[in-house]
């Protein structure tokens, strides 16, 4: 059996005020036709399918077009769970739909955690997979919060809940392998944070749990699991170093971090042993490298330095978009004016530019003159911490209670919209 593995698709999501639709279409086509030419007899989809709980129309358009697609397809079954940037109900919505067509999707956590075990069949009807389709374990699903608990008290319990709810739903695959006779696979699905995992500078990423790093260790996933597939990370990387735990990483670069970065999907061969009473499989992994659809490129340096790699950048890659981070010594205060005369008559198209001279010489003259936009929420709250000289012992339990707060929200915001 072949298992393709992929997630954070990010549908819909835009880089700078640029729509990326044309990228998204062009990934989606090519992952048809991977799944055609190397004969995948399931998909598994590990979240962010979506970068917002309230999809475009062209983002579902791209989405279940894609779904038809494959369900014609020899590809026999599709798993898709949510990502922490999923509405779970607005994903579970069609779901008894799409079953129809051999798609699955578990979109959040029930009162069953067999709701989470999916037994797949051949054409049959012979059990030949289980799959522990486990969503984004969102705080509430896995954590009771009490009054005055600490950062680490918080830390410790959201662990354990997740370790429980997969030690759960395994042991509940574990018996379903066993009904079918002990001879087929099992594997497992998660969106999550990773102890060790590798993130890059604006790739999007960001903590799942307000408040707590709470970062899985390897050694939570139960042994039951043949393989594993994993969501959240946007870099391709295994888990703990294990061959068969992994985050195959985004299909396209979601930032300007992630330039020239090599992007990826999992293709998993299965072979299980027709032994009496075998219950592990011969696992193979391979990386399927996602072309490249539209390049980014990030150039730094001074005023000379940025000139000469846009002139390299126009003869070797002319349509691209392009970050610049200007830091030279001389104050360039037309530096604007400068880099659209460079690229003018080219497809180069500078999204952003970034003047780091100009902001410290500002900086030296003014503490006021940075833009929220440079901060994110919890960089601003740190200011003002420091500003009033906050003793160090007291800020865990207000960047905790802050942060909160912000997810309090974001999460109003969201059922509002």
């Amino acid at each position: 059996m072949k298992l393709l593995h992929t997630s954070d698709w990010h549908l819909g999501r835009t880089l700078y005020g640029r729509k990326r639709y044309a990228e998204f279409e062009a990934f989606l086509a090519w992952l048809a036709q991977a799944i055609d030419d190397h004969d995948v007899d399931v998909l598994l989809v590990a979240g962010d399918v979506f970068d917002t709980t309230t999809p475009s129309n062209l983002a579902q358009s791209l989405y279940y077009r894609f779904l038809c697609r494959v369900a014609s397809s020899r590809c026999r079954h599709v798993v898709v769970i949510a990502g922490n940037h999923d509405s779970p109900s607005f994903l579970d919505a069609p779901r008894e739909l799409l079953k129809s067509l051999n798609v699955h999707v578990v979109a959040s956590v029930s009162v069953d955690p067999a709701d989470e075990v999916i037994v797949l069949r051949d054409g049959r009807g012979d059990a030949e997979l289980v799959v522990c389709a486990v969503p984004y374990l969102r705080d509430r699903d896995i954590r009771t919060a009490e009054a005055g608990e600490s950062v680490q008290d918080k830390e410790r319990k959201l662990l354990e809940g997740i370790r429980e709810h997969y030690a759960r739903v395994c042991a509940l695959a574990e018996e379903a392998r066993r009904e079918a006779g002990g001879r087929i696979p099992v594997v497992g699905m998660g969106h999550l944070f990773t102890a060790g995992g590798r993130t890059l500078e604006g790739d999007g990423v960001r903590e799942l749990y307000v408040g707590s790093l709470a970062h899985v260790s390897a050694g939570m996933f139960p042994d039951t699991l043949d393989y594993l597939a994993l969501g959240h990370l946007h870099v391709p990387q295994q888990v703990g170093g294990a061959e068969t735990r992994r985050y195959c990483g985004s299909p396209i670069p979601m930032g300007f971090g992630e330039a020239g970065q090599a992007k990826s999907v999992c293709l998993v061969d299965l072979e299980t042993s027709r032994a009496e009473g075998a219950s592990t499989a011969a696992v193979r992994v391979s990386m399927l490298e996602v072309p490249l659809f539209q390049r980014l490129a990030r150039i730094r340096g001074d005023w000379a330095a940025i000139s000469a790699k846009l002139g390299d950048l126009i003869a070797q890659a002319p349509e691209s978009w392009v970050e610049i981070i200007y830091e030279g010594e001389e104050l360039v205060g037309d530096l604007r004016e400068r880099l659209e005369a460079c690229v003018a008559g080219s497809a180069i198209e500078i999204l952003r530019v970034r003047n780091n001279r100009v902001a410290e010489r500002a900086l030296e003259q003014s503490s006021c003159s940075e833009t929220l936009d440079d901060l994110a929420p919890a960089d601003v709250f740190l200011r003002c911490l420091d500003a009033h000289e906050v003793p160090e012992a007291q800020r865990p339990s207000l960047m905790a209670s802050f942060g909160e707060v912000v997810s309090g929200v974001l999460e109003s915001d969201a059922r509002a919209s």
